[in-house]
């Protein structure tokens, strides 16, 4: 059915149908056309990475990961259980075991504090997924790795344009990755990139995005024909894609603002609530700058959740929960856990209300989402 207020609502800045008509009256539609060149300089320049590749989705970017990291069979990769599938499926791809970790109650990051003791010798990286655009506790996180000889790749989906200590998301580990899916800040329908941050990558980063082909090379002029060099897939998104990222990217402050917006909005209108003990409200710390990928609620039980879910939607407001836990999941179990062994992840995986948040909704719709709310607390 269709909703009122979406949950989501794709937000443009007006340059992307004159991009993507550039793009097809070229007739250069495929991988690593212009546009796919000006946004990977875009995010460089933007976000201080060393090098930064599109690829088709975020997934593809953590695929590329767990092959540079040359991830096999008995590793293991440490993450949370709160997650996307894509965070695990890209190491369990390659062989290698996800170790999940619980998360903080503040947060809802990776808890910082549980790594040490799930460090075995089989450990080859750790994973720290940024969620709602809130950065985990990166300085312990590095330098527990760096002390162990680890791995770190940031899987920041949700993080794109935040910051952890004035550095953005994503450059901080020894791999990044972003997506710019349609349900993100900053998206061309289906994308992701890479970003490389250690130069001992840079090479056969390009090469494995290109089917395992020093193709790139070729048409840079430094061989004269390209072969099959190393493993790899088909990483590289459309150039008519691009064309439409290009216009969001460019737009990346516009688009904050307004999620900005939107998010201490409805901040302000909730605080009632949590001043009550009904909701808990995003935690941003101090050194920790969001992009405001999404405002959720922490409600004080599953009944309550699912209720006010019932009730938002006979308004014709969608809200959603959010990931039910990989570890409680089928492939979870096989992979040896049980539920109640993540105990912050399930009370927060059974309680998380995800708002509608968007550039482009509107203060009446806004307004609207919050009465429905403090409606539904009023009558119980």
């Amino acid at each position: 059915m269709g909703y009122r207020i979406p949950f989501n609502r794709p937000f443009f800045t007006g340059a992307e149908l004159n991009n993507v008509a550039r793009a097809l009256a070229s007739g250069d539609i495929g991988g690593d056309g212009p546009f796919t060149k000006e946004c990977q300089q875009v995010l460089q320049s933007k976000f201080g990475a060393q090098r930064a590749l599109l690829t088709t989705s975020c997934t593809a970017a953590l695929e590329m990961t767990a092959l540079l990291c040359e991830l096999k069979e008995g590793d293991e990769v440490i993450m949370p259980s709160y997650t996307f599938v894509s965070t695990a499926n890209a190491f369990l791809l390659r062989g290698a075991k996800p170790v999940f970790v619980d998360i903080r109650r503040d947060t809802l990051n990776m808890d910082e504090s549980l790594l040490v003791q799930a460090i075995t010798p089989r450990t080859k990286a750790i994973v720290p997924v940024h969620y709602a655009g809130v950065a985990c506790e990166m300085d312990t996180i590095v330098r527990v790795a760096r002390d162990r000889g680890l791995f770190v790749i940031e899987d920041a989906a949700q993080g794109v344009n935040a910051t952890y200590k004035q550095k953005y998301l994503g450059t901080l580990g020894d791999l990044g990755t972003y997506s710019f899916h349609e349900s993100k800040n900053f998206a061309c329908g289906e994308g992701g990139a890479l970003l490389v941050n250690k130069d001992e990558f840079s090479e056969r980063a390009e090469i494995i995005r290109e089917k395992g082909t020093n193709r790139a090379k070729f048409f840079r002029g430094q061989v004269d024909k390209y072969t099959w060099v190393d493993t790899g897939s088909s990483y590289v998104p459309a150039d008519v894609l691009a064309a439409i990222l290009l216009a969001q990217l460019k737009g990346v402050d516009l688009i904050t603002q307004e999620r900005k917006r939107v998010f201490n909005t409805y901040r302000t209108a909730l605080q009632p609530l949590a001043d009550q003990g009904l909701a808990g409200l995003p935690s941003i710390p101090p050194h920790c700058v969001s992009n405001f990928h999404m405002f959720y609620m922490v409600l004080n039980d599953l009944e309550t959740r699912s209720a006010l879910i019932t009730h938002l939607k006979r308004e014709g407001i969608l809200s959603v929960f959010h990931y039910v836990p990989l570890h409680t999941s089928s492939v979870g179990e096989q992979l040896g856990y049980q539920p109640g062994m993540l105990p912050v992840t399930e009370y927060i995986s059974d309680r998380l209300l995800r708002l509608p948040l968007f550039a482009g909704l509107t203060n009446s719709e806004i307004d609207n989402v919050v009465e429905e709310i403090l409606s539904f607390f009023s009558m119980r």
